[in-house]
């Protein structure tokens, strides 16, 4: 069920139930983070495999030293500087936070939202709310309610609509050592807005089948049509006479199906279109989707990850 009622929200998480809701970069699926029921019940909802930790969403920083301990000043310096915001910060954590949200790791990924209907949601609560994605697991990320509802409707409480998203990619995922920052997520906040903070920012996403981080499993983001990448001209040489849709950065092709992420050549434009695009043109009549990489700066590194690990087999 789909709906804008806050306070309906509110009763069910109250009854452990799940929900899913908007932030700022994707639809997530929330439930009590400090409740095993409510979390097993979205690793439920969305088949997702246990080894792979969830986010945790709290209020505002504040509530940082309420889940994790020992954190360092450097992280302690980023999340005061881009909380509320699409940045999540590995750090050690209380023992508070159940061992099956940080898939048995120490360590549990934190972050405040910046979407005022979340933001009042999580304030009316008396727990964080731990919420991945909410789509089936290795599927296309949700920008929409309507996302949401068509995949997850049967097994979920409520969605909580409140419009599109903002950045449309998931948070950034990083780890603080010492003055380092480790990028273990690629995602709504660039290295480039990380790196005034620290003597260096060092990517660090390479694929796991046990993973540290969430988004990190080597499949991930996929639709369910074959999906190739390179030179979109090349491509639709190599696959002439096939009904290709084309997910193009800013150029545009003479095919039927067609999406172009940014006529202006903006990263962050075509981050805010990615996921609708790329679900788009998989529930198109299209037989293949034809994409190509973006420059390697800003966001583009993040929409370049997902599309590695859409075609990853």
């Amino acid at each position: 069920m789909i709906g804008t009622d806050l306070e309906v929200a509110r009763a069910y998480l109250l009854r452990n139930e799940v929900v899913a809701i908007p932030t700022e970069t994707v639809y997530g699926l929330a439930g009590n983070a400090l409740n095993e029921e409510a979390v097993s019940k979205i690793f439920e909802a969305k088949n997702r495999p246990q080894f792979d930790p969830l986010i945790v969403h709290l209020s505002d920083v504040s509530k940082m030293k309420l889940y994790a301990k020992d954190i360092p000043p450097l992280a302690e310096k980023l999340a005061k500087h881009f909380w509320p915001g699409p940045l999540t910060i590995l750090l050690k954590k209380k023992k508070n936070i159940p061992d099956i949200v940080t898939s048995g790791l120490d360590e549990v990924g934190l972050r405040v939202p910046n979407q005022e209907v979340t933001l009042a949601l999580l304030r009316s609560l008396p727990f964080p709310l731990a919420a991945p994605s909410a789509n089936p697991f290795g599927y296309i990320s949700p920008t929409t309610a309507q996302h949401v509802e068509k995949q997850l409707g049967d097994s979920i409480a409520y969605v909580l609509d409140d419009g599109p998203t903002e950045i449309g990619v998931e948070s950034t995922v990083i780890r603080v050592e010492g003055n380092t920052i480790h990028v273990l997520r690629l995602g709504g906040l660039s290295v480039e807005d990380l790196e005034p903070f620290a003597d260096e920012v060092i990517i660090s996403t390479h694929s796991s089948s046990s993973p540290a981080a969430p988004g990190m499993l080597t499949s991930h983001y996929a639709p369910r049509k074959r999906i190739e990448v390179g030179s979109i001209a090349e491509l639709l040489k190599e696959h002439e006479g096939r009904n290709c849709g084309v997910l193009s950065f800013q150029t545009s092709y003479d095919v039927e199906h067609l999406r172009i992420l940014s006529n202006t050549g903006s990263t962050h434009e075509a981050a805010v279109h990615f996921f609708r695009y790329l679900r788009e043109l998989d529930e198109s009549e299209a037989d293949i989707i034809l994409c190509e990489f973006l420059p390697e700066e800003q966001l583009g590194r993040a929409i370049n990850d997902k599309l590695r690990r859409a075609t990853a087999k």
